[in-house]
């Protein structure tokens, strides 16, 4: 450790991992109760639903692709395994297995995002607005998410592949989007 060295005021992590530190904004309580409302653990040994979503998680932040990848990566790097609850590398099939035996309702997360959703809110609340306009000023988001074609193939998007689209329309006189809709959605409403 560098001696009369002051870490400055926005470096507050108290050496916690980044991932870590974006865990701990999940509100847990919640997700445990929807685990718990659909028995997502009855008879699990090995990866727990939170578990797996801890899992999930950090390699969607690694940009992991494939299940080779994620085990790649995994037995690389299996002494950092600990710091997302992992004893050791979970074998390739792991989550595979796991994500094809729970209630997919778990994993929607609508009341996961609704809990983050009112915990921002209510941390924004007194934050400025944007100073007086003349006109409203919305910014418009369409995002497309490519799925897999032998699971979703009620979103067909090309004769290949499958992929759904996200619109979020952000009014920029306060932080949080107005709305969210389907591709199937016009741009005009």
């Amino acid at each position: 450790m560098l001696t009369g060295f002051k870490s400055p005021a926005w470096c507050i992590s108290g050496g916690k991992l980044l991932f870590a530190q974006v865990m701990g904004f999940v509100p847990w309580k919640t997700f445990l109760r929807i685990i718990e409302r659909h028995e997502g653990d009855a008879g699990v040994f090995t990866l727990g639903c939170a578990d797996l979503f801890r899992v999930m998680a950090f390699y969607q932040l690694a940009w992991r692709e494939s299940l080779r990848d994620i085990h790649v990566c995994s037995a690389a790097s299996c002494s950092k395994l600990f710091h997302i609850g992992l004893k050791a590398p979970p074998v390739r099939s792991t989550p595979a297995d796991a994500l094809n035996s729970r209630d997919r309702r778990i994993y929607h997360y609508h009341a996961l995002a609704q809990r983050l959703i009112v915990r921002a809110r209510a941390l924004y609340a007194q934050e400025p607005t944007v100073p007086d306009l003349d006109a409203s000023v919305y910014v418009l988001d369409a995002t497309t998410i490519d799925l897999c074609l032998g699971l979703f193939d009620w979103a067909p998007f090309r004769s290949t592949k499958t992929a759904i689209k996200l619109h979020t329309l952000l009014d920029l006189s306060g932080p949080f989007q107005r709305a969210f809709t389907s591709a199937m959605a016009s741009f005009t409403t």
